[in-house]
């Protein structure tokens, strides 16, 4: 790659180009949600029902059958269970998706990667703004469990909009590095959906981090995820904003930003090969 190239790939023309391609990447990925559930009866619903099935399992094993086994996940939370557990499944279930289908952007869209005039680079934001279609729904449905049990939006419910915003850049900076490294080492595929189901139960989406004791709660808060799903949480039940945890909040950015250098790295170096695999 010629020097020349490689400053035109640095971030500020990486977020110019994000910002001259924005139509195109809502198109695309509005086209990619949409083609996902082509040919079905039911089509995009389809995307919609195994999130809430999945809710509905967890809330009716774990607080209908065994109370106690959910008393003792959660420990002592001032909110109701359902409502503590669709706070954090909502994020995972952005955060899974986006994983899995960010990982496959460059396969998925093989025809275009070999079209010289095509900016590949947009392919992995593509994959990942068609999972904020699906989780803007179960956003909604969030904070109508929230008002189920009188927990109404306030002002700071506002900030699920940071937090999602924090989830999407995180998504996006490991997809780069997947949906590179997956062109030549298919078993990645694999690999990862083995990290995700092991990732729920490493983070708080079922149990409740605040129970452990604080030389515990350190270790696991290095997971960048706990600060999004504990942030869902804070913003619906709590009264404090997002900066007034500047060093959790100063960690999850520095270690997100480390994490999109590392990807856009992986991802250019590769780059000049993936035409040539595909």
């Amino acid at each position: 790659m010629s020097q020349a190239e490689t400053k035109k790939n640095r971030a500020p023309g990486f977020l110019k180009s994000i910002i001259l391609n924005r139509t195109l990447i809502f198109k695309l990925a509005r086209n990619d949600f949409k083609n996902r559930f082509a040919g079905s009866y039911l089509g995009a619903v389809w995307a919609l029902v195994q999130p809430v099935i999945t809710v509905l399992m967890y809330y009716i094993v774990f607080d209908k059958i065994f109370q106690s086994r959910s008393e003792a996940m959660a420990g002592e939370i001032p909110i109701p269970y359902v409502l503590f557990l669709t706070a954090g499944l909502v994020p995972w279930f952005f955060f899974n998706e986006g994983m899995t289908n960010g990982m496959t952007a460059l396969i998925q869209y093989n025809y275009l990667v070999k079209k010289v005039v095509f900016n590949i680079d947009i392919l992995p934001i593509i994959k990942v703004f068609a999972a904020t279609f699906v989780h803007a729904f179960f956003v909604i449905v969030l904070l109508i469990v929230s008002s189920v049990y009188r927990y109404y939006p306030r002002i700071y419910t506002i900030q699920i909009l940071y937090y999602s915003f924090c989830l999407f850049v995180l998504v996006l900076a490991f997809s780069y590095a997947t949906s590179a490294i997956v062109v030549f080492f298919k078993d990645l595929q694999q690999i990862l959906q083995i990290v995700l189901q092991l990732g729920m139960w490493a983070s708080p989406v079922l149990w409740n981090i605040g129970k452990l004791s604080p030389k515990v709660q350190m270790i696991l808060k290095i997971n960048p995820l706990c600060y999004v799903i504990n942030g869902y949480r804070a913003a619906l039940c709590e009264e404090k904003w997002f900066w007034q945890d500047w060093k959790y909040t100063l960690y999850f950015w520095v270690f997100t930003i480390i994490a999109m250098f590392i990807g856009r790295k992986i991802f250019l170096k590769l780059k000049v090969h993936f035409a040539d695999v595909l």
